[in-house]
């Protein structure tokens, strides 16, 4: 199963889906022959499609609306929120290419604000699968809500076998006592790779794939925060606005405070180049998660053996 011939599948089954682009067919480009009419490509006017997608939905429809995702949400931004928004219409956001996957482009394709700017609209749900198997199990109940959303699409293989999705639950992979990683999106591959490493140091690491970023999973939270000596974030996104902010809001919201390690973009877009090199660079390969983790413990010394290769994108625009 792909995400085109789940889509597919879907459309075929529900009238009321519409599969609607701005010029990127790259995942959907034999729809067109098989929806007929309810396969819309606007052209490069994201503006437009989100606009026609709201009108699309207070007629009854369910679109599903393709863009690279730093186009989509911020050039469409204030017709998502408040065309979409404001009547919490049903259309579904998937944003291709988001974060680091979007590799060899520079700032202007690079979605690393969208996590933040997404989950400020009242209402908009917000969703990063960890891969292509964790996508296809989780939209079937994405599509199905009758709350927008956005998701971070991303069609790279499995390293993991996930658990069933459960809108808002978290997919807890492991648990740990001395450290436990929070992560979404294609960066869960690299750091199932930093827990390896760190438990051959000795260490009790856990790992929780956060595949809803909202709604979010608190109670997943607040147990980490209370069994994990150091909770971890890591994401292909800025610092603010991202994982490491939500976590903070629930943390104080609960009245709680916790040693917490954030490792992501601070203030500066990244350096591009093919998926591994971006990631070596910007030191969010596995091995350098975990020795960046070593690192903050006060473990400069400790030897961490390196990850295995990073698969390089099949995928981009």
């Amino acid at each position: 199963m792909t995400y085109e011939e789940l889509i597919k599948e879907t459309a075929l089954a529900d009238e009321r889906l519409v599969v609607m682009t701005a010029e990127n067919r790259a995942l959907i480009r034999n729809l067109p022959a098989v929806l007929g009419p309810r396969f819309i490509d606007t052209g490069i006017t994201e503006q437009t499609l989100i606009g026609a997608a709201a009108g699309l939905a207070l007629r009854g429809r369910v679109p599903v609306v393709h863009a690279l995702a730093t186009f989509l949400t911020l050039r469409a931004f204030e017709f998502i929120r408040t065309d979409v928004g404001i009547g919490q219409l049903p259309v579904k956001l998937s944003g291709f290419v988001p974060g680091f996957l979007s590799d060899g482009n520079g700032p202007t394709h690079q979605a690393i604000e969208d996590v933040s700017l997404m989950r400020g609209i009242p209402g908009m749900t917000v969703f990063a699968p960890a891969d292509e198997q964790d996508m296809l199990a989780m939209l079937p109940a994405i599509w199905a809500s009758p709350a927008p959303a956005y998701v971070r699409i991303n069609t790279r293989p499995a390293t993991y076998e996930h658990a069933p999705f459960e809108m808002g639950k978290a997919e807890i992979v492991a648990e740990g006592t001395d450290i436990t990683i929070l992560t979404y999106g294609m960066l869960f591959e690299q750091t199932l790779v930093a827990r390896e490493l760190l438990q051959a140091q000795g260490k009790s690491v856990g790992l929780i794939n956060l595949r809803s970023l909202k709604p979010i999973d608190e109670a997943a939270l607040l147990n980490v925060v209370r069994r994990s000596s150091l909770i971890v974030t890591v994401e292909d996104h800025f610092i603010t606005g991202g994982l490491f902010s939500i976590l903070a809001e629930v943390l104080l919201r609960n009245q709680l405070t916790a040693r917490v390690l954030p490792l992501a973009l601070e203030e500066r877009w990244y350096r591009p180049g093919r998926l591994s090199a971006v990631l070596e660079y910007e030191g969010f390969t596995g091995h350098h998660i975990a020795r960046r983790i070593t690192e903050y413990l006060g473990e400069s010394g400790a030897v961490i053996a390196e990850g295995p290769a990073v698969l390089e994108n099949e995928f981009a625009e």
